[in-house]
């Protein structure tokens, strides 16, 4: 122990000490301690050195500080020192630096208030706890409410979590959002909502129960305990609420800060709403229950929207309206009864002045007289042994008495409510097990202590008790379960305080036979407690300085309590004269029902029994007792201690878990900690008391992997055994001497307090010789690498200054030879400058003044030219003015013109608009759907408008400022040619200066005077040239600007064109994705519906044990497409069902038979009445509705009629041109002459003539009868789908809701109101549809007389050859066109626009009808070359005379046909209409993908369904193609549900599916789909039916197949995920194990049966391999690898933001190593395109947060830049969340924290946490066309087909 206090206590180490303000000050020893020193030598945190005394008894040394790698851990028994600064410290970190509220201390989970609303409670974090280890996340509170759910479901005991703190603390939002994880988890076992009634549940008792105080807004102001039960299948079935103490003080007085209940605040918000102008309410701080507090507004809280919270959580738990508004006039009366003011009489006696406002309200709202509740208030009738007298109450008393009667009608409103509720939550279904949650008052200390304090403090100390025994004896099991040595822990045991509260003779004890006594007082009381218990209880003490108080010294702080008041609140007396005023109220039932249990026996609890609500403030006389006789009621103080005691019964016989409340501070400031008041609760709340036992033992806890993990470098090689455990015993020895300090479990070593920070000492000391030994070792490296490198710059720096000193004397010399031939030039140039000089004067006398007498002629010039300019300007300006006046004119006529023209035709489209209103109101979602696209089109053309404009625009301005800048140019080049040109008048100039010369000779002066003027001249003239030379400089500068100006704009507008139609399209990508998802996941809803739907007929099958033969409806996406097989199928299922039933009912218990017996009776009943309703409202819509389709069959009989024979006659035409075409054909064949049929024969032309002709008869009676029989069927599916949708569905699922009878009346009313207006309309339509009928019968007379012209001109064509019969009948239908377009256009303009288009368009349906015919005719051809071709190879053979058939049989014919009608296969397979269930029976239902579908052909049961759909389309036999689609979806359908959780079964049928409806695709005759289809594929297409429908029906199956793949895929890979992306250490050794805490994590070290990143990447590998071998597609196959990388990714993220201990360097290493694994494997697959690896970018981006520096403001610039798709919760979690693994690691600030949060705030995103693991990427089918010819499918015989007939 000296070795070990000797090598903790050095220099630098660290220790707490006492301190006022902060209570624990960390500092840093400067000298080493020595066993015989009498203080320490210690330096504070600011750098002040103090010396530190110690105890001369004792030598106590002061706590150490843990390992700041220890510093902020999940759990505080994870510390290696526990004690209470530790824990203090530790809390503070997590919540001030961390920003986490919650944190373990062994089995509590200690919640710290942060007064902010956090997002961490949302779905997404629900789901992310369901089904985790409790300590594998970091702590929340939905961690222990899964720990109680999941031990509910796994040992069969019940539950508790018991939720304490003081007010203010968060223990109502706490136990808030423990319901929320059990009803969002568990769901309910019926369609009753019960989870959504048990959340509703929150919002009355808030209401009604809490209040703003000086600590909490929301402050319970009372206790209560919720069971929430749940069925065998552990699914919320009911719940059950008690209640404890409430405070009905509140009620009449409030502090200062303080307010009332919610409900009364709430109720004067809604004071102006219609229901509550009978209440005659006002605002709060009208009346003197709301306004004493003086605050009667919460800031952020609307009161008025809080009561509709309210009032609808009240409709949900089945309080209907007029009770909601009778509990609403109670809280109005008792408002309205606190405002009655009571005056004094006299000294004795008091009244009420007559007609009080405020008490005629009262007793209008109650229901009572005035004269009697005035009478009561102020007076009390006394009863003696013989007589009863009344007698008035002073004014106090009378006021005390109205205040009493108040608390009493609340109270008992309070119990009703409670009652009600928990009726609400109350279920028929046997209860399995419940979850309790107390939510309870923590303990308190006030100035002022009363009567309520000390029942809070007292269920306080039983609440200890049951908490220390619970931790001891979990403590000790884990030591009996290791098999260690072990002695019983000392804790305190606060007995003796319970004691003294409640045994004989004690303190409540006293109190009530106090209150028995007729002159009882609080002093008396307060001597018999001093006589009693002063002397014989050291728990009890008497104050010096006053004789009516008392002290408890409770488990955590001594508290004095003031004796007055105790016996009036322990009596809780009401005067009963007044009760039975109010309980004679003949007008108000529900004041009357809560007063009703008045002469009933009150429970133990205070309730009455039956009832969830136990209020503990309201006194219950017992049975039997007149309720006058005072003595024998229970008083509050034996009715909470009775509550109490049941509250202890139920929590012992629970599994119980603690959630510890902590207020931060007193000013609710958020994420603020006053240590003060921390350490306060964490006294109060046993946390402390934890940490004590637990320290008291050993508390650190290792497995032995663990261990040898994190320790292994403190052993040496020859230690390392192959038995870890003796490994691990071997070490131990070595480096702990006193055995004391740790003992050896079965599976753990267990260390005292103190031990593991040795250690780690230890193992730092260690790694920081090694890390030396490195340092040194790299350091001499890099010194020698230094010099060398040096070394060789020195040689290279002499070699190149020598060579530069050689080149400078070169240089030299040099230059001395260029000086003198310098000179020489030198003295030329000035010799010449003299002489040019001379010269240039002589020149510059003769420009002077030749430029003066040019520029006197250039002025006059210049003066005339201006004049006429002037002269220009004026007439032009007088031109254009009266241009503008004549332009203005003929503009406004115009105008007038337009503007009537306009007026006109608006008024026609006003008339055409209301014509075709009716039209538009059928067509109006399409119309508005195709509007709004237009819109969007017609803003984007408007866009790019605008945007070509401005560009067109910019460009004209900048080509006119060129040419004006052009313009310029070429003015100064002209003023340039000018100077030039007088330049050249210089030499006139000279001769002229000859003579002056000679004039000048005479005056000196005067020339000198010329000189010295032209001197000045010549200057100016240089000046002027130079600044012309610099103008002209600046504007080609700014020319050439301009020029860069504009290609720069151009360039920008290019490119911001090409980012706009980049968004645009990115735009449209993500609408039509977001498109695709919502709706495959309609689909997913749809699916789940149904699967719901069918478990709910099998449960009712089996529930009825009755097997029911027939027909049963089945949900399908295309409901006309039922099948006889459907049928068929479902009964051979009903049947199977039955069977197994009867087996089944056989070995079931009797009582069981029964009871089911019973049950199916009741549901049958109800069925028969449901179904009774629905039939009766079916009658009536069926009575409203037969009006209304009579009409239409009455206007479209005879149409159809006209249809049907046409039809008929088109048929019987098309059978005899049949018949005439077999007959030639056989004539061809028959017994005709060798020569009769040969090319070129009379014979074969006509022939010819007439199979061209009958070919193409045929081909047009063909089309009509299609296209009559599509238009029939059309019209069928359209009578049927209106039937369908018809509102009697509607009405069936009304029923189902009408459950009250005033509902039903209701609803009859509104139906008869609906009945009313129906018939109003169809009288409307009606009247329409006459004057329809009408029109349609003339049109009707005139298309029999088109028909009759037709069929004459069509008996005309069918006597032409075929040429001339197709152009005549072209130019007949051009001429009937032409002639409609004629009458259109006399009718109406505007139609006859919309008729040229249908010309137009059926001209061009006439061409393509034309070139098809055109095509048949030379196919028809090519057939009859073919024919003619066999009919000369027939001709030899008849040639000999006819053989009979006897000799056919025994000579083979033609034997060169024979293979080749083998080989002439058409891909089609033929089936009976019989053997179709067997077909789906053996190709789908009884198909095994492991078995024979392994050595299919890819995609066969796809080949073969097609195939045999084919030739039910070559036979056109509608009903088979649409049996067979029917069939064979519901069967895939049929078999994903029944083996959905089948990987390979889901794989095999999305292939086939997919497979089937490409084939759809490939063979329908579009040519989209037709580009890589070979010529003998084409001829393989469908012909008769388009079975688009079928093909989206069929793509709708294939997402759901694709849902469902992802969904077993998910499940699969789920376990492994957060195993082997983040646990497991792929890369040994890289990260250490830190130390935990009592919830120990999941280990990371890889033991037998733990998921590793081989086991990812095996299994990726096997649904790889698994969907490739079974053909499906490339990139379906990539989407779905995209998907499982997203879900990866999503899952490791998720986690990594909830588990503080895998957000370290060494893991982010761990997840990048990781992510590379994943990468390779896509690169060996080839699916690095796929988009996969993007999909993880968000955990790459994760881990290298995790790996980057985090210092500066650099680094944070570079993390914002990284972490692009993170988000900044994330970012930000992540960096809260790092924690070092090792004492070189250095913790993340929090200013660099701050300085990203401030960086990214301009971000715009999302502010979720988690990423959503559900979320599906809408999946696309791109279409694969095959290669595989259909004819050369053969079919295995282990498939049983057989019965296919290969055609």
């Amino acid at each position: 122990m000296n070795r070990e206090l000797e090598y903790m206590f050095v220099q630098s180490a660290r220790v707490w000490i006492p301190d006022a303000e902060e209570v624990w000050k960390s500092v840093e020893l400067t000298k080493d301690y020595k066993n015989d020193d009498a203080s320490l030598q210690l330096m504070l945190e600011d750098g002040t050195t103090i010396d530190h005394k110690l105890d001369p008894k004792t030598k106590n040394l002061p706590y150490l500080r843990n390992p700041d790698i220890l510093v902020g851990e999940n759990d505080l028994t994870a510390l290696s020192y526990l004690h209470e600064p530790a824990v203090l410290h530790n809390l503070k970190v997590r919540f001030i630096d961390s920003k986490l509220i919650y944190t373990y201390c062994g089995i509590v989970l200690v919640a710290i208030n942060p007064y902010e609303t956090l997002p961490i409670y949302g779905t997404d974090i629900i789901n992310a706890y369901s089904g985790q280890n409790m300590g594998d996340m970091d702590p929340h509170i939905f961690a222990v409410a899964e720990e109680a759910y999941k031990q509910m479901a796994r040992d069969e005991r019940n539950q508790s979590i018991i939720v304490s703190g003081e007010s203010g603390a968060g223990k109502t939002v706490s136990a808030k959002y423990a319901m929320r994880y059990f009803a969002t988890v568990s769901g309910s076992a019926s369609e009753a909502n019960v989870e959504e009634k048990v959340l509703a549940s929150n919002p009355i008792m808030e209401a009604i129960g809490n209040a703003k105080t000086t600590r909490n807004d929301n402050s319970s102001r009372f206790g209560k305990y919720i069971e929430i039960g749940f069925d065998n299948r552990y699914r919320i079935i009911g719940a059950n609420m008690r209640t404890y103490l409430l405070e009905k003080s509140r009620v009449v007085f409030q502090a200062d800060e303080e307010r009332n209940y919610h409900i009364f605040y709430q109720l004067c918000a809604s004071a102006n709403q219609p229901e509550f102008k009978n209440l005659r309410l006002s605002t709060a701080n009208d009346f003197l229950y709301t306004r004493q507090g003086r605050s009667p507004v919460i800031e952020g809280v609307d009161d008025a929207k809080e009561l509709c919270t309210t009032r609808h959580a009240f409709t949900l738990l089945g309080i209907n309206e007029s009770y909601q508004i009778g509990l609403f006039q109670v809280l109005a009366a008792i408002l309205h009864l606190g405002n009655v003011e009571i005056k004094d009489r006299d000294s004795d006696s008091s009244l009420i002045a007559p007609n009080n406002r405020h008490l005629t309200a009262f007793c209008e709202l109650v229901g009572v007289t005035y004269q009697d509740m005035s009478q009561w208030l102020c007076h009390r009738k006394l009863k003696t042994a013989t007589e009863t007298y009344i007698k008035p109450l002073p004014r106090l008393q009378a006021t005390n008495a109205r205040d009493a009667l108040s608390k009493h009608i609340y109270a008992k409103l309070f119990n009703w409510i409670v009652e009600h509720v928990n009726k609400a939550l109350v279920t028929n279904v046997k209860q399995h097990s419940f979850i309790g949650v107390l939510d309870i008052y923590g303990f308190e200390t006030f100035e002022i202590n009363s009567f309520e304090q000390f029942c809070i403090n007292y269920a306080n100390e039983k609440l200890q008790q049951q908490f220390n025994m619970h931790v001891f004896k979990l403590e000790q099991e884990e030591y009996m379960k290791e098999q260690i040595p072990w002695t019983l822990i000392d804790f305190y045991d606060n007995q003796p305080c319970i004691n003294l509260i409640e045994a004989k003779m004690g303190i409540l004890d006293l109190l009530d036979e106090e209150c028995k006594m007729p002159k009882g007082s609080d002093d008396s009381w307060a001597q018999k407690l001093y006589n009693t218990h002063l002397k014989t209880c050291s728990l009890f003490e008497k104050p010096r300085m006053s004789n009516r108080a008392f002290i408890i010294q409770h488990f955590a702080d001594k508290v004095e309590y003031q004796c007055e008041g105790f016996l009036e609140k322990n009596k809780d007396t009401v005067n009963e004269e007044q009760i039975h005023v109010l309980k004679a109220s003949k007008k108000f039932d529900l004041l009357v029902e809560l007063f009703q249990d008045e002469e009933k026996a009150t429970t133990p609890t205070g309730q009455v029994p039956g009832t969830g609500g136990r209020t503990r403030l309201s006194i219950k006389p017992d049975k039997g007792r007149d309720t006058s006789s005072k003595e024998h009621k229970k008083t509050v103080g034996c009715q909470f201690r009775n509550s109490l005691q049941m509250l202890m019964e139920t929590l012992n016989a629970t599994t119980p878990h603690y959630v510890r409340c902590i207020k931060p501070n007193d000013f609710k400031l958020a994420f603020s900690f006053d240590p003060k008041r921390a350490v306060q609760q964490l006294r109060a709340c046993g946390v402390l008391e934890t940490i004590r036992i637990s320290a008291a033992g050993f508390p650190s806890r290792w497995t032995y992997q663990e261990f040898f993990s994190r320790y292994r470098v403190l052993m040496k090689q020859k230690d390392v055994l192959p038995d870890k455990k003796l490994t691990c015993r071997n070490v131990l020895e070595k480096l702990v001497q006193d055995q004391d300090k740790y003992q050896f479990g079965k599976t753990k070593i267990f260390f005292r307090a103190g031990q593991v920070a040795y250690l780690e000492k230890l193992r730092a000391d260690k790694l920081r010789a090694a890390c030396i030994r490195i340092q040194k070792t790299i350091r001499c490296w890099l010194a020698r690498k230094k010099y060398l490198r040096q070394r060789s710059a020195a040689i290279t720096i002499q070699r190149f200054t020598r060579g530069y000193q050689a080149r400078c004397l070169v240089k030299f010399m040099r230059r001395t030879q260029a000086a003198t031939v310098i000179q020489k030039y030198q003295r030329m140039c000035v010799e010449r400058k003299r002489y040019r000089q001379k010269q240039a004067a002589a020149l510059a006398m003769q420009t002077i003044l030749r430029a003066y007498m040019a520029r006197q002629k250039y002025q006059a010039l210049l003066r005339e030219h201006k004049a006429v300019i002037i002269q220009k300007h004026v007439r032009g300006w007088l031109a254009r003015c009266w241009y503008k006046r004549c332009l203005e004119a003929i503009v406004y006529l115009q105008c007038c013109i337009r503007r009537m023209r306009a007026k006109r035709e608006l008024k026609k489209l006003k008339i055409e608009a209301r014509s075709v209103e009716h039209f538009k109101k059928l067509n109006k979602g399409m119309e508005n759907k195709i509007m709004q696209l237009q819109r969007k089109i017609d803003e984007q053309n408007k866009d790019n408008r605008v945007i070509s404009e401005k560009l067109v625009s910019l460009e004209s301005s900048y080509a006119s400022e060129s040419e004006r800048m052009r313009g310029e140019l070429g003015r100064l080049r002209g003023v340039e040619e000018d100077a030039k040109n007088k330049a050249n008048q210089v030499s006139s100039l000279l001769e002229e200066l000859e003579k002056l010369r000679k004039e000048l000779s005479v005056t000196q002066q005067e020339k000198k005077t010329i000189e010295d003027w032209a001197q000045k001249y010549r200057d100016e003239m240089e000046k002027m040239v130079s600044e012309l030379k610099d103008q002209n400089g600046l504007l080609k500068k700014e020319k050439d600007d301009l020029n860069r100006m504009i290609q720069e704009q151009s360039q920008q507008m290019t490119e911001k064109m090409t980012r706009a139609i980049a968004q645009e399209t990115q735009q449209l990508e993500t609408d039509l994705n977001e498109e695709r998802s919502r709706y495959q996941n309609l689909l997913t809803e749809h699916l789940r519906l149904e699967e719901k739907y069918d478990d709910l007929k099998e449960e009712l099958a089996h529930s009825t044990n009755v097997s029911k033969p027939g027909h049963r409806r089945t949900d399908s996406t295309h409901s006309s497409n039922e099948s006889e097989y459907t049928y068929n199928s479902e009964y051979a299922e009903l049947e199977d069902g039955s069977r197994v039933g009867e087996d089944v009912t056989r070995g079931m218990d009797t009582s069981l038979t029964l009871k089911l017996q019973k049950r199916v009776t009741e549901l049958e009943q109800e069925k028969q009445s449901l179904r009774n309703e629905l039939e009766n409202r079916e009658e009536q819509f069926q009575r409203a509705r037969a009006r209304d389709d009579a009409q239409f069959r009455k206007a479209r009989g005879a149409e159809l009629e006209y249809e049907s024979l046409k039809r008929q006659e088109l048929e019987s035409e098309n059978k005899k041109l049949r018949h005439d075409l077999a007959e030639m054909r056989q004539s061809l064949l028959g017994g005709a002459a060798a020569g009769a049929g040969a090319p070129g024969s009379p014979a074969y032309k006509v022939l010819l003539d007439q199979l061209n002709a009958s070919c193409e008869e045929l081909e047009v009676r063909k089309e009509e009868v299609l296209i009559l029989r599509s238009q029939l069927v059309s019209q069928k599916e359209a009578m049927h789908h209106k039937e369908t949708m018809t509102e009697p569905s509607v009405f069936a699922k009304d029923v189902n809701k009408l459950k009250d009878a005033d509902e039903l009346k209701q609803a009859y009313v509104g139906v008869k109101d609906t009945n009313r207006l129906l018939e109003q309309q169809l009288q409307a339509q009606r009247r329409t549809y006459d004057s329809e009928v009408e029109s349609l019968r003339g049109e009707l007379q005139n298309v029999k007389e088109e028909n009759n012209r037709q069929q004459q001109l069509l008996a005309q064509n069918l006597q032409l050859p075929p040429e001339a019969r197709i152009e005549a009948s072209l130019q007949h239908e051009i001429t009937r066109l032409t002639n409609e377009n004629l009458e259109l256009m006399a009718d109406d303009p505007t139609a006859s626009r919309e008729a040229r288009v249908i010309i137009l368009r059926r001209m061009v349906d006439l061409m393509e009808q034309l070139e098809k015919q055109d095509r048949t005719i030379r196919k028809l051809k090519k057939q009859l070359k073919v024919y003619s071709k066999r009919i000369g190879e027939m001709g030899a053979g008849q040639a000999e005379g006819q053989t009979s058939p006897g000799q056919m049989v025994e000579e083979p014919i033609h034997p060169v046909n024979i293979p080749r009608r083998e080989k002439d296969f058409q891909g089609m397979l033929e089936y009976k209409k019989e053997d179709e269930m067997k077909l789906v029976k053996n190709l789908i239902l009884e198909l095994k993908p492991r078995g024979v579908a392994v050595n299919l052909i890819p995609g066969l049961p796809a080949y073969i369904l097609f195939m045999c759909l084919r030739h039910a389309d070559y036979v056109n036999d509608d009903q088979k193609v649409r049996t067979l689609l029917t069939s064979t979806i519901n069967s895939i359908k049929k078999i994903l549900k029944k083996r959905g959780d089948d990987f390979e079964t889901v794989s095999f049928w999305l292939a086939n599916t997919c497979r089937f409806l490409h084939c759809l695709k490939q063979y329908s005759g579009d040519e989209a789909f037709m580009k890589h289809n070979t010529s003998r594929q084409n001829e393989h297409c469908l012909s008769n039916f388009d079975l688009a429908e079928y093909r989206q029906v069929i793509s709708d199956l294939a997402i759901q197949i694709y849902q469902q793949l992802v969904k077993c895929m998910e499940n699969i890979l789920q376990p492994m995920i957060v195993s082997g992306m983040l646990e497991h250490e792929t890369i040994q050794g890289v990260s250490g194990v830190k130390p935990t805490g009592l919830r120990k994590r999941t280990s990371s070290i890889a033991d037998e049966g733990t998921y590793t990143l081989d086991s990812i990447l095996r299994q990726l590998s096997a649904f790889h391999s698994t969907m490739c071998q079974h053909g499906t597609d490339p990139e379906l196959i990539k989407q779905v690898v995209k998907q499982l990388f997203y879900i990866i990714g999503a899952v490791t993220l998720n986690n990594l933001l909830l588990r503080k201990d895998m957000c370290s360097w060494s893991k982010g290493m761990q997840i990048r190593y990781n992510v590379s694994q994943l990468e390779e494997w896509l690169r060996d697959k080839g699916l690095m395109n796929c988009g996969a690896k993007e999909t993880l970018e968000p955990l790459i981006q994760a881990a290298q947060l995790l790996q980057v520096k985090k210092k500066t403001e650099e680094d944070a610039e570079a993390i914002c830049s990284m972490c692009h798709a993170l988000t900044t919760a994330q970012i930000v979690k992540v960096l809260n969340l790092y924690t070092p693994v090792n004492e070189f690691e250095e913790r993340v600030s929090v200013a660099f924290i701050r300085t990203i949060q401030t960086r990214l705030r301009d971000r715009s995103e999302s502010p979720q946490l988690l990423m959503d693991t559900k979320m599906i990427y809408p999946v696309t089918f791109p279409f694969s066309p095959s290669s595989l010819a259909l004819e050369t499918i053969q079919i295995p015989t282990s498939l049983n087909l057989s019965f296919l007939t290969r055609v």
